[in-house]
């Protein structure tokens, strides 16, 4: 039997923008809030949008990674449930166990699927079994180096070497030649031990120049499990994706149905509950292979809610709370193109290195059919310990057209000063034939940056002052 329980105060085990995306959506189903932030993070938006906060001392990055701490003090505070948002512990099942047995609701999917599409071959192998394709490649993690080369070439190279329990592009290795599969092999598994714990690895069949294909699915306690459309992440860089799009400019209309097909039929039955993300690869003859699904709320949801108008946050804590899905699947309307853009901390002339600092000026975007996900502000300090990611942009309008040039519009509006961006990446490729033609797939970013002229655009209105006083002081010198 299904038990019902009113969620009245969530404690928001996060940072950041999505601590405060979290913290909205609460606030509009009347839930009270407790934020957490690390010694660095005092002057968080999300810390004075709450309703509580309470800082966690010590190291700032184990602050949000100690959910000890993090359960007692939802304990404390008389929370109900936890929401864990992205990152840090979104997907440690231990952590979900761990609230269920402290009494508190963790919103999100069961322990057991956490754990389950947490191994990346456990997950391949289930996935098989209810009839998803999936790439040829280890049934089992293997740290065998001979046995490993052996595989490889049964599969036939190029091969991919992936750390079976990680992601982020951690631990990944693509191999060209049988020859140097030994040095990759080896690198691959000390990057995997090094970040995740782990150095075991499997292989599979490299897909070259796919398009990176994923499935928003809404699961309840009762059996019902509805998609809410794909999103094509493609355009990404070091594998990590810096631009999302809902729905895909140029994936076949055949393909697409299929992809909705295996991804609810799949859910309903390995019995998931909440939201969660399936993601494939499409290849240039239109097969497509599971490769990994995401339990938790996805950076890049912005775009779903924003075609579907429904919020993915407010789902999964109803669901949490045990209700049914008040919608079907034939509710559910798909209207216009939406494009999200990973606003980074990172310099696009040094080789995208990160650029903690103050933001000395923030003038964000506005108007119709564009969104601004953010936690930071002018005077802002970017602490150097997370992320990159400062702020998500996202646009919408009917067609695709529409959708590009309002892009275009809003990263021109949008200002960010005192710390280097990559504004000017994302200015450039809105600006491409390829992009706005919707010819790309994950190779796009590796052959468009040479072409890209990466320098920001022009000097802020401080700097421009600073030169002119200087000029008029040497003058005045000589």
């Amino acid at each position: 039997m299904i038990t019902k329980q009113k969620i009245r105060k969530v404690l928001v085990a996060n940072r950041g923008e999505v601590a405060t995306r979290i913290i909205r959506s609460c606030k509009e189903l009347g839930i009270k809030t407790v934020a957490i932030y690390s010694e660095v993070d005092a002057n968080g938006i999300w810390v004075k949008k709450a309703d509580e906060a309470y800082m966690i001392p010590g190291d700032p990055i184990k602050a949000y990674l100690n959910f000890y701490k993090i359960v007692d003090l939802a304990k404390q505070t008389r929370c109900d449930a936890i929401h864990p948002g992205y990152g840090f512990l979104s997907e440690n099942a231990d952590f979900a166990e761990y609230c269920e047995r402290k009494g508190l609701i963790f919103i999100g999917p069961k322990p057991e699927h956490i754990r389950l599409f947490g191994d990346k071959i456990a997950s391949k192998r289930a996935m098989r079994e209810v009839g998803v394709p999936v790439l040829p490649g280890t049934i089992e993690p293997i740290t065998d180096i001979e046995e490993a080369k052996r595989i490889a070439k049964e599969i036939g190279f190029p091969v991919i070497i992936k750390a079976a329990f990680g992601g982020g592009g951690r631990g990944m290795r693509i191999v060209e030649r049988e020859e140097d599969f030994e040095e990759l092999f080896k690198s691959a598994t000390v990057e995997a031990e090094k970040f995740f714990g782990k150095g075991d690895v499997f292989i599979e069949k490299y897909v070259k120049n796919p398009r990176h294909i994923e499935i928003q699915i809404l699961a309840d306690k009762y059996g019902n499990v509805i998609h809410l459309g794909e999103r094509d992440c493609s355009i990404q860089r070091r594998h990590q994706k810096i631009i999302e799009i809902a729905p895909s400019p140029r994936l076949n209309p055949e393909v697409r149905r299929e992809l909705f097909r295996v991804a609810v039929k799949s859910m309903f039955k390995l019995g998931y509950e909440s939201a969660g993300t399936l993601e494939f690869l499409v290849d240039e003859d239109d097969n497509f292979y599971f490769i990994e699904m995401n339990t938790r709320l996805q950076v890049e949801h912005t775009i779903t809610e924003t075609i579907t108008g429904v919020d993915i946050v407010q789902r999964m804590i109803r669901i949490a709370e045990g209700e049914k899905l008040s919608f079907l699947q034939e509710d559910i309307n798909f209207r216009g193109y939406a494009i999200e853009f990973r606003i980074n901390a990172e310099d696009p002339t040094k080789n995208f290195a990160p650029s903690p600092g103050k933001i000395t000026s923030y003038y964000s975007p506005g108007g119709p059919g564009v969104r601004i996900d953010a936690a930071v502000y002018k005077d802002y300090i970017i602490p150097p310990y997370y992320d990159s990611m400062i702020a998500k942009l996202t646009v919408w309008a009917l067609t695709w057209e529409q959708t590009v040039n309002r892009a275009r519009r809003a990263l021109e509006e949008f200002q960010v000063r005192g710390v280097p961006t990559n504004l000017p990446l994302l200015r450039q490729v809105v600006r491409d034939k390829d992009f706005m033609e919707g010819r790309f797939d994950t190779s796009y970013l590796d052959k468009k940056l040479p072409t890209f002229k990466l320098k920001p655009k022009d000097e802020s209105p401080e700097d421009l002052a600073v030169v002119i006083a200087a000029a008029i002081a040497a003058y005045h010198r000589v």
